[in-house]
């Protein structure tokens, strides 16, 4: 059985930091068997979501762009990894603005798609990007994985990225990590099935 990963750049520059570490990864994740597909989304213009609701019956987003361009891509994935600079100790605002209108205009189950956030940094602010992207992964019952570190890059150029032996190492571990938890999670699903669901709660807290 093949399984895929989902890659997304969300920093505005191709060939930068964050797209250096997003390739040691993907590398990795090729060599144990995972195809893997990498969306540059830092470099186009996507606006927020509005709450209009729309997707709940068009079933998609209501702004066709690359977000439901790449809805089919995340549906057909076994784990999606989220790479993204950091501005102002938190993730690219294109970035955001993609993931909140893909998690929120796809309806299909993400649950055990195995998620993993990778940040990049000159300096700081890297601890507090990773929490907030990782939440996606946490709203959806998506298993996070994880390296032997948090997983982040520092440096102004991919050169220094390229130096910087620690990150580098920790995007191979993490590769190998994600690739052993999706192939753990599809062992299982064929025995077992998924997690018993139950009925959504909402609880309001103003009544």
């Amino acid at each position: 059985m093949s399984h895929t990963v989902l890659l997304l750049n969300g920093s505005p520059h191709a060939n930068g930091c964050t797209a250096t570490a997003l390739k040691e990864l993907s590398n990795t994740l090729e060599h144990e068997g995972i195809a893997t597909e990498t969306i540059h989304v830092g470099n186009k213009a996507i606006r927020g979501c509005i709450g209009c609701y729309q997707c709940t019956t068009l079933g998609h987003c209501v702004f066709d762009d690359l977000v439901n361009e790449s809805a089919s891509t995340l549906q057909q994935a076994d784990g999606l990894v989220i790479g993204s600079p950091v501005y102002y100790a938190s993730a690219n605002g294109t970035l955001t603005n993609f993931l909140d209108r893909l998690f929120f205009s796809t309806h299909f189950d993400k649950r055990m798609k195995v998620g993993a956030t990778v940040c990049s940094a000159r300096r700081a602010g890297t601890t507090a990007t990773f929490d907030q992207l990782n939440k996606y992964f946490t709203i959806s019952q998506m298993p996070i994985a994880s390296g032997r570190y948090w997983n982040m890059v520092h440096g102004s150029s991919a050169d220094d990225v390229l130096q910087d032996a620690e990150g580098m190492q920790n995007m191979r571990i993490l590769g190998r990590n994600m690739a052993f938890l999706i192939r753990a999670i599809a062992a299982e699903r064929d025995r077992n099935g998924l997690p018993q669901q139950e009925e959504t709660i909402y609880t309001n807290y103003i009544r």
